[in-house]
């Protein structure tokens, strides 16, 4: 089941939703599916191991590439 990340047309809410099966997502906060599908941090900052950065890995929390400690959630 896979997580992705949302912004709602209506109310311009971000948010993630895990989708199960064929459910269609719906703005939690206005209640709309019209969505626009949004990269996902864990997508965008994924980097094969054959890769070399000088930047700060990944949160190992949630995946924000911006690194540990830049996320809401720490």
């Amino acid at each position: 089941m896979p997580i992705f990340e949302y912004v709602c047309r209506e109310c311009n809410h971000r948010f993630e939703l895990l989708i199960q099966g064929s459910a269609e997502a719906a703005c939690p906060q206005c209640k709309t599916t019209k969505l626009d599908k949004q990269f996902s941090a864990f997508g965008v900052g994924a980097m094969p191991s054959w890769t070399s950065s000088t930047a700060p890995g990944a949160c190992g929390s949630c995946g924000d590439p911006r690194g540990p400690g830049a996320c809401s959630m720490h």
